[in-house]
């Protein structure tokens, strides 16, 4: 995303009030970046790439959340 990145959006997001699941999506493995998302509340973190099973199950877990 051009000027943002993920975690910046997902604190923009909880700053203004708005309590949606998010489910992190990056070809880059950064623990760091993993760490701080859950942190922030992301309801999963997937690295590509990820198999059908992952994203089924980060899914439900994003609703369940919700």
């Amino acid at each position: 995303m051009p000027g943002m990145t993920g975690l910046d959006l997902q604190h923009e997001l909880k700053i203004h009030g708005h309590t949606i699941p998010i489910i992190f999506i990056t070809g880059q493995k950064d623990e760091a970046v993993r760490a701080r998302a859950f942190e922030q509340g992301a309801a999963e973190f997937l690295l590509k790439p990820f198999s059908d099973t992952a994203l089924l199950a980060a899914l439900k877990t994003a609703l369940s959340i919700s």
